[in-house]
């Protein structure tokens, strides 16, 4: 399919085919009829792409401050290498757009169905592309007149109309709209609508002229008159009841203008993205009130809501994005709103960047420009990304008949490129010569099809099974969320494939067992991405400390807090801290103690934002065995700019104590050894190379009983929390 990307590093626009989505849990997969551009925000993302990395850093300091924090804790090389993967990402445009339906979530199936006709919004979902994954609070069913041009504004017109409920205006009221932009037309028709005395206020005078033809009263150029004068005479000296600030711009004319010309104790809305150098004497001896708008609605930038599908309750949350977006369809239809007479340019999506030349040029006056798509064309999600000029070659060693050997090439099917991924694993997989990339799958065909060209696949796809299906292909990795690990996994294996997943395995004891089941029938070989065992200070301190017998092992870790609204803390994707990271430090002390767990003893922190997968401050206390314990203390509590990892082990006369993977010491007679690396090694290099080494020979660089007990370990502590007692691993 056709979709329009923003290249943030290079600046370049390009219209690409990738592979068509698939309808993600809980969403619609709609196929596009019509979407707008907003020529306002789509040109300031343009033009900051556009900019040089020195230009990028001075308009966001607040990046850039994360950027040298980060730095600091795991070194530049590292830093740099996560910002420039980032910006490699390509950006999809637009957020307004309108459709049918192609498919729809099982659990949806009450509220939309196959075929019909809705308006979609969100940045990220209603996409310039022939086909979006769009979650289901942020589609709107067409009513029957109103058609799908119309309906594309929906969205635009929802952030009007969420700026016009901020203020609630009454009959009567003075009102000036300060920018007749796209969201500043539908604005006026808004307050008209309300009853309000409208003037607005805009340097084109073509956007003034279609402003009062549609039904604004007065209003002046801002090039040509006195705006203060003007709005003095229009409301007979008594000044603007309310200023809606709803022009696109850094300057903070805007916000300074409306100082001037709103009454005492009035308000102030700022809807369009502009300077907010507020003059203070004038916003203080008025008592100006200044508000906000944020976007189209409560529910905006809620995860649980934008796409966990969860509403919120009608009596006490009236208006929300998805009912700003029915009431202004509901508007259309009533012909108390017109948007079609926005409508300045039509243009096919084969010719997307025509239009994006004409905004950038400002080659001629343009309000409204609808982009149309080909209703009746059908979507591939698999592309191929280049062609071979020869049959893959044998991944068997030509050998003595009778004697079989192990795999020349490894050819890897691969699920999931998402920023962990694509600096961690695909870069070494990328230059491992025993390594054929064969098939790469994301959740959207934009990453897929950006990442397979980076790294040298053949095919990209939105579609899992399409791995499944290639008999080339002999081992598949997996980077997705870690709701869908055990499902791939017990695919992969099912089909006879190799399996590396990133951690954890699974996300419940329930999918454990079924993987245990599945891989004791299999022949194939399972690896987890516990890579902390494979780094280089690790393999140190397991050479240092030898085998004296019982050790003492505390693991601090300082992780700083994740937002409650992450996907890692959601049951159904990320399961909880717990699941997701912790298991990375009970394996690393069984790797290094080389006992097998037998119980484990877990507490947290009695605190309010204990989030519905339990708390992520916890302590969790293991036995092992052959007398050996461990202790780790994972906090959301500290300041980050404090070493995250530390790992101290007392054993046999010795002390061993590694900090964040960068500094290891080494105490025994005496003496200390100290072991430092300019930037972090946290073993995912080495862990590729001996994962392809051993699935040469079907095998796993970590044995399958670690793997299990791995899991055994944070189960047991997940129980331990809700008992309150110790629970022994069997």
């Amino acid at each position: 399919m056709l979709q329009i990307l923003q290249n943030i590093k290079t600046g370049e626009l390009k219209l690409e085919e990738v592979p068509a989505p698939q309808c993600a849990p809980g969403n619609l997969l709609v196929k596009s009829h019509a979407s707008l551009i907003s020529a306002g925000t789509e040109k300031m993302l343009i033009e900051l792409a556009q900019k040089s990395i020195i230009g990028k850093a001075q308009s966001r300091p607040d990046l850039v401050k994360q950027v040298v924090d980060k730095a600091k804790k795991e070194g530049w090389l590292n830093t740099f290498n996560n910002v420039i993967s980032k910006m490699e990402k390509p950006m999809p445009l637009g957020y307004s757009a309108s459709g049918t339906v192609l498919e729809c979530s099982a659990e949806w199936t009450n509220d939309f169905k196959v075929g019909d006709r809705v308006a979609i919004a969100g940045a990220g979902y209603a996409n310039h592309a022939e086909v979006n994954s769009v979650p289901k609070n942020l589609c709107a069913k067409i009513p029957e007149e109103v058609t799908f041009e119309e309906a594309a504004y929906t969205t635009v017109a929802s952030i009007a109309l969420q700026g016009v409920r901020l203020v609630k205006p009454e009959l009567g009221d003075y009102v000036v709209v300060s920018g007749l932009g796209l969201i500043g037309l539908i604005t006026v028709q808004l307050l008209k609508a309300n009853g309000c005395k409208v003037f607005g206020i805009d340097p084109d005078q073509t956007k003034l002229n279609l402003a009062l033809k549609l039904g604004m009263d007065d209003g002046i150029n801002l090039n040509e008159a006195d705006a203060a004068g003007a709005v003095g005479k229009f409301t007979k000296g008594r000044l603007a009841d309310y200023t809606f600030i709803t022009a696109a711009t850094k300057s903070s004319q805007p916000i300074e203008l409306a100082g001037e010309i709103t009454r005492r104790k009035g308000k102030v809305i700022a809807v369009g993205a502009v300077g907010m150098n507020i003059p203070r004497d004038v916003y203080y001896k008025k008592e100006l009130e200044l508000k906000i708008s944020m976007s189209y609605g409560p529910g905006r930038y809620d995860t649980s809501y934008e796409e966990g599908g969860i509403d919120y309750p009608y009596d006490y949350v009236r208006w929300t994005e998805q009912r700003n977006m029915e009431a202004v369809l509901e508007l259309t239809a009533q012909k108390k709103l017109d948007v079609k007479s926005l409508t300045t340019h039509r243009v096919r999506i084969e010719n997307a960047l025509e239009a994006y030349e004409l905004i950038k040029e400002n080659k001629e006056p343009y309000i409204g420009i609808i982009l149309e798509y080909d209703e009746t064309k059908n979507h591939e999600n698999i592309i191929q990304i280049k062609k071979q000029d020869s049959e893959i070659k044998s991944k068997i060693r030509s050998l003595p008949a009778g004697q079989a050997g192990p795999k020349s090439e490894i050819v890897i099917g691969f699920a999931g490129a998402g920023n962990y991924a694509s600096l961690h694993l695909l870069p070494h997989l990328k230059k491992n010569k025993n390594v054929k990339l064969k098939g790469l799958v994301t959740s959207t065909g934009l990453n897929s099809k950006q990442k397979g060209e980076k790294f040298g696949f053949e095919f990209c796809s939105t579609d899992f099974e399409s791995l499944l299906k290639d008999d080339s292909i002999d081992s598949v990795f997996i980077a997705t969320r870690h709701s869908t690990h055990a499902e791939y996994v017990i695919k992969g294996l099912k089909a006879g494939k190799n399996v590396f997943v990133e951690k954890p395995l699974c996300v419940n004891e329930e999918e454990l067992n079924e993987i245990i089941k599945i891989y004791n029938s299999s022949r194939s070989a399972l690896m987890v991405g516990l890579n902390r065992r494979f780094a280089p200070m690790t393999k140190l301190m397991k050479e240092f400390l030898g085998a004296p017998g019982p050790m003492q092992m505390i693991y601090r870790v300082n992780s700083g807090n994740i937002p409650p609204t992450s996907w890692l803390h959601n049951p159904a994707e990320g399961g909880g801290m717990l699941i997701g990271e912790m298991c990375h430090f009970a394996d690393l002390m069984q790797f290094i103690s080389g006992e097998k767990p037998v119980s484990v003893f877990a507490a947290s922190l009695n605190i309010d934002n204990v989030n519905t997968c339990g708390s992520d401050n916890v302590s969790i206390t293991i036995k092992f065995d052959k007398g050996s314990s461990g202790i780790l203390s994972y906090n959301t509590l500290g300041d980050k700019s404090f070493s995250k990892e530390r790992l101290e082990i007392y054993a046999g006369g010795k002390v061993a104590v590694l900090d964040d993977f960068r500094r290891a010491e080494l105490i025994s007679n005496r003496k200390k050894a100290v072991k430092k690396s300019a930037n972090q090694d946290k073993g995912q290099p080495e862990q590729i190379i001996e994962t392809i080494e051993a699935f040469k020979e079907n095998k796993s660089p970590i044995p399958f009983e670690d793997i299990i007990n791995g899991m055994r370990m944070i189960f047991a502590a997940k129980k331990s929390l809700s008992t309150s007692s110790p629970v022994e691993i069997v």
